[in-house]
Parts: structure tokens; sequence; C-alpha cells
């Protein structure tokens, strides 16, 4: 059977993020997320209902392991859209602002 921990670094990888990206998203440090998937630390609610609301993740799924991953089938997708085109305007911006040059 699948542990917490394992789950918890499933839903990373499946968000394409290092762990200290993932950090910052549950706002703890890098160190913590490895003992969250090393099952040496359990993640608290306030963390759980960030990952659900912000990153449409189910709540079922990281505590029982029961149904899918996401609460809909694009969310990780989605989520890496939403960051290539914030990645973009931000782009845009700073080489309207000459602060970097258009490559």
């Amino acid at each position: 059977m699948e542990t917490q921990g394992q789950r918890i670094k499933k839903i990373r990888q499946a968000l394409n993020l290092s762990q200290e990206d993932f950090g910052k998203i549950i706002d703890t440090m890098k160190q913590n997320v490895s003992r969250l998937e090393n099952d040496k630390m359990v993640l608290n609610n306030d963390k759980l209902i960030k990952l659900a609301v912000e990153y449409k993740v189910s709540p079922n799924y990281i505590l029982l392991g029961i149904g899918e991953m996401f609460l809909y089938k694009n969310a990780a997708s989605e989520y890496e859209n939403i960051k290539k085109d914030i990645l973009s305007e931000v782009k845009i911006m700073l080489v309207n602002h000459n602060l970097i040059d258009d490559d």
C-alpha cells in the first residue's frame, strides 16, 4: 500500500516541481518536503487545504489513497499552462522596460 509520503511525492512530480518549489507552495522548507515524502512528518490541515483549493489536489487521495490525484483530470497540465503564461507575460514586461534583451 502506498504511503502518504509517496502520494505527496507523486503530486509534486505531477506538478513538475522541485522539493524547494513545492515547499514554497505549501509554505515550508525543502527539508520538510523531504520529511513529508519520507513519512517522517505528516501534512497539516492548512497545507492540505492549500493543495486542494489552489492546486485541485484531492484530499481523499492525499490522506487515504482513494480516488484520483486531482479533483479534475487536467489540473496538473492547467497549472503548467498558467505557469508558462505568467512567465511569458513577465518576459514581455521585462523586454518592454529594456531590462532584458528579446531573444
